[in-house]
């Protein structure tokens, strides 16, 4: 009996995310990117970061030879699913916010402990222990007589450890014995956080009970209805609020917390703490921070189940949801009647038409990239153009050319040679108006040069400093017309 009953709680188990998790077909590289994203970097992160990290990280582990054919989005939606990750929307936040589950964190703090495995029985876990089963002695016992004797001889002992320290001196731990126990502290500060958020999980299980408990209670007020209209705080009052609302008293109370910063600081201050991970030296000097955040996240979440519970039932969302709940009992009620005498396949002479629409996380939308749409816009070199007698006389008219500063250049080459084309002249003197100084020139050799039936390139740069060029008619300018050029 007892080999069956354990073989069904395992069983069980199986099916849970922790299980789930360190039996996945790629458990190595998913418990690698969780531990990643949330375990050594922050540990909520929003849809967009997330997003956009996971992006990189498969990346670049794909670049190393893993086959990981999913995308960002399918497996954030395959982690929700397999609940290794919780997603919740903060009021007033724009977006959805992600973070490990409870089972997934314990799963992970497993793995990460197998790669460092306690060989022996420590001695601050054996002093742990002994200490706490003393203490429960202690505050159980209530018969006087028994209790003054445990504090007298705790007295005793704590008079001889101050004479002792009197007459001899303080004899500090040894520095392998406080490492030990200081990561001792460090794991036992670990699984708190994971109990933050199984009490934040319980309170969700909770929440959605009660709601379901309103939905099927009978009359007109249930006994839910009823303890909340009277004032009574359901979630507060429950075996988890209850032992949170204990919790977070201890946790916010001023001489408490005063006690264990200073604790802390004097830890990190001593010689043996250098010999501590960097990790766990941070871990230490923010623990406080730590607890206080996550116990406040718990905080906000227990008061905002409670307001949003009793606002609830206070609104119209609630009648409607009991009127449709009530609706769909009905209907499987009836349905449970007519099955002995209506057979599965039988037509019924009625035909109903179901509608359906596709449900998405906002969180597996993409950005619409216009790149992906944009016509080639990009510019090409063009051919060279070929520029006929009546375009530039064209070109001329429209534009106003400064033919003065053109013919004082066409002057002073044809006092150094006989003919020059206009080629010959850009080469001597750079086209100041650009394409307007190319189209002077010719216009100038076709009124007073010589024409041919030839064509030229010519170059020029333009005021933008890009080389251009254009095949036009060849002119010369001879010297025999020099007078003509100067007028």
């Amino acid at each position: 009996m007892k080999a069956l009953r354990g073989a069904a709680a395992l069983r069980n188990l199986r099916e849970q995310p922790l299980w789930k998790l360190l039996a996945a077909h790629r458990a190595p590289v998913i418990v690698a990117l969780l531990q990643s994203l949330f375990v050594e970097g922050e540990k909520t992160l929003a849809a967009s970061v997330l997003t956009e990290r996971l992006t990189r990280d498969l990346e670049l582990l794909r670049s190393t030879g893993e086959d990981l054919a999913q995308t960002p989005q399918a497996a954030i939606a395959e982690w929700l699913a397999q609940g290794w990750l919780a997603r919740r929307l903060r009021p007033g936040a724009s977006e959805e916010e992600y973070e490990l589950s409870a089972d997934a964190l314990n799963g992970i703090r497993f793995i990460t402990g197998a790669l460092r495995p306690r060989t022996t029985a420590t001695e601050s876990r054996l002093s742990l222990v002994i200490s706490q089963l003393t203490q429960l002695a202690d505050e159980t016992d209530s018969n006087p007589t028994t209790r003054l004797e445990s504090l007298k001889a705790e007295r005793a002992r704590i008079a001889r450890q101050i004479e002792a320290v009197e007459r001899n001196g303080v004899k500090a731990l040894a520095d392998d014995r406080a490492i030990e126990r200081a990561r001792e502290a460090i794991s036992l500060a670990e699984e708190l956080t994971t109990d933050f958020r199984s009490v934040r999980d319980e309170f969700d299980r909770l929440n959605r009970g009660l709601r379901q408990s309103l939905m099927e209670s009978e009359g007109s007020r249930g006994d839910v209805l009823e303890a909340l209209f009277a004032g009574v705080d359901l979630i507060g009052e429950s075996d988890a609020g209850r032992t949170f609302n204990a919790f977070w008293r201890l946790l916010t109370d001023a001489e408490q917390a005063a006690a264990l910063l200073e604790a802390l600081e004097a830890i990190t201050s001593r010689p043996f703490a250098r010999a501590l991970e960097p990790r766990e030296r941070k871990f230490l000097l923010g623990l406080t921070n730590v607890l206080l955040d996550e116990g406040r996240g718990v905080h906000d979440v227990l008061q905002n189940f409670g307001r949003s519970l009793r606002s609830f039932v206070q609104s119209r969302e609630f009648l409607e949801q009991r009127r449709l709940h009530s609706l769909l009992k009905q209907a499987t009620q009836a349905a449970l009647a007519t099955k002995e005498m209506v057979r599965p396949n039988q037509g019924v002479g009625y035909s109903l038409t179901q509608t359906s629409s596709r449900i998405r996380s906002i969180s597996q939308w993409v950005l619409y990239d216009p790149s992906t749409r944009v016509v080639d816009a990009s510019m090409h070199a063009a051919e060279e153009a070929e520029l006929d007698l009546e375009t530039v006389s064209e070109m001329v008219r429209q534009s106003e050319i400064d033919f003065r500063t053109l013919k004082a250049n066409v002057r002073k080459v044809l006092d150094q040679q006989q003919q020059a084309s206009v080629s010959e002249v850009l080469a001597l003197f750079p086209a100041e108006q650009g394409l307007g100084s190319v189209v002077g020139y010719v216009a100038l050799g076709a009124r007073h040069g010589e024409v041919t039936q030839s064509i030229e390139k010519v170059s020029w740069q333009g005021s933008d400093g890009v080389d251009r060029s254009a095949r036009v008619p060849t002119v010369y300018f001879i010297r025999e017309k020099y007078h003509e050029l100067m007028e």
